[in-house]
């Protein structure tokens, strides 16, 4: 256990697995997930708001930051099952859900899986896998670039290794409206996790999955998600917000469905429009209480 300024780092283990996460405030339970390339770092912004009025739970997800990086296990049902093992240890039964990208594909599959445990679900910037898949055509697999790259066994890590300031502001650098939004102590942050043994593999790990997730969520493609939806996005990230219909992507898989797009913004705003986001973010959480 260990104190940070976004609150206390915690270890435990749960679904056979070594988890790191935050835990921070107090009142009803609020889990951030985040995504690729980042790690729980990546709610700084969220977390000081969030944990004045709620207990806010951001985990590390499998193969990310200090959480432990087996070589399977990846698929997003296992990985739902993660936080529903965490959830079971730390006695919280039903919680407020938020994911961004890889953390909305754990959300959307853990609001499926376990509708009762959850009360309201945030997605941000996140096309679901099925609809990723469904819809691939040349445009978006030109955009989906790293999808493909990343399910190349091996390749990725041999050519990461050693270059992952390179590779980590390439994205940061492509997927902001302003290019330095991540940079310094920020950026610094995630070249650390990134250099950490495993860490490239484990997100590797993360995408190599992509095929079992796709057969999961045809499975239950029928099945909406009832629970108050949330979706986020950033007007202008080329991958998302303007190349598919997103409160039309989004009212196929939630019935109760809120859509907001956040202007001037990319793949990230919890990190470019923290502001806005926690605004949102706190109306759509009101009268949540555990």
């Amino acid at each position: 256990m260990e104190n940070n300024r976004l609150g206390t780092n915690h270890t435990i283990y749960a679904n056979g697995i070594r988890q790191n996460y935050i835990d921070a405030g107090e009142g009803a339970p609020v889990v951030l997930l985040h995504g690729f390339p980042e790690t729980n770092y990546a709610w700084r912004h969220q977390i000081p708001v969030l944990s004045k009025k709620y207990r806010v739970i951001a985990p590390d997800l499998r193969g990310y930051g200090e959480t432990e990086k087996p070589a399977t296990g990846y698929d997003k049902r296992n990985m739902a099952k993660d936080l529903a093992a965490l959830l079971d240890k730390l006695g919280i039964e039903k919680i407020s859900l938020i994911g961004h990208d890889r953390g909305a594909r754990v959300a959307t599959r853990f609001a499926k899986d376990y509708p009762e445990r959850v009360d309201r679900l945030v997605v941000m910037d996140n096309v679901p896998t099925r609809i990723v898949a469904r819809d691939l055509n040349a445009e978006i697999a030109k955009a989906y670039w790293f999808f493909l790259f990343h399910l190349v066994p091996d390749l990725p890590e041999v050519l990461i290794s050693g270059k992952e300031e390179q590779w980590l502001r390439w994205f940061f650098s492509d997927w902001t409206y302003d290019p330095a939004t991540i940079s310094g102590e920020a950026f610094d942050t995630y070249v650390r996790a990134y250099r950490s043994p495993g860490a490239v593999r484990g997100a590797m790990a993360d995408y190599r999955a992509n095929a079992v997730d796709v057969e999961q969520d045809k499975e239950d493609a029928d099945v909406k998600i009832n629970c108050p939806t949330l979706a986020l996005w950033g007007a202008d990230f080329g991958a998302v917000g303007k190349m598919f219909d997103m409160p039309k992507v989004w009212a196929e898989m939630a019935s109760n469905l809120k859509a907001v797009p956040i202007e001037r913004c990319g793949h990230l705003p919890h990190e470019e429009r923290p502001e806005e986001v926690n605004a949102l973010l706190l109306e759509f959480l009101q009268g949540w209480a555990g």
